[in-house]
């Protein structure tokens, strides 16, 4: 792979674990958007639906598809915020907690798994290159358009 460019790495990579996370959810009738959700809700407290996207790196309108779809499954409801009555927290079901449980173990074996196969100085280099890459990205350091 070293004569890829390092956004084709990344891409591919990315396309590869998203697919083997899809697999694997589809064995529960589920998604690897729904258990990605799922664990980025707050099990005790509900987590607003404004700070959601955010913290997911999605779209709102992406984030609102998936969010009606875990509703209609009974993964989630919707409650009033009681510090901000014009906002909604996220909540989750038995059913949901059910599930972020699954989709916490999974992720967890993946991680288990490849830090198995991989030592420790390669996996602080890869997370110190990828936390590099998306601060350049971020703070707009590739294309700065002056």
């Amino acid at each position: 792979m070293k004569d890829k460019t390092i956004d084709y790495v990344l891409r591919t990579t990315w396309l590869t674990v998203n697919k083997m996370y899809n697999e694997e959810a589809s064995k529960f009738d589920s998604t690897m958007a729904t258990g990605f959700t799922l664990l980025n809700i707050d099990p005790e407290n509900g987590t607003p639906s404004t700070a959601l996207g955010p913290k997911m790196g999605m779209e709102a309108t992406s984030l609102s598809r998936i969010l009606k779809t875990m509703e209609q499954r009974g993964l989630i409801e919707r409650r009033p915020n009681p510090e901000d009555g014009r906002g909604v927290l996220i909540h989750l079901t038995e059913f949901g907690r059910e599930k972020r449980d699954l989709s916490k173990q999974k992720v967890l074996t993946f991680n288990e798994t490849i830090r198995k196969h991989i030592p420790e100085e390669k996996i602080n280099n890869f997370y110190e290159v990828a936390e590099t890459i998306n601060d350049m990205v971020c703070n707009k350091k590739i294309y700065n358009n002056k």
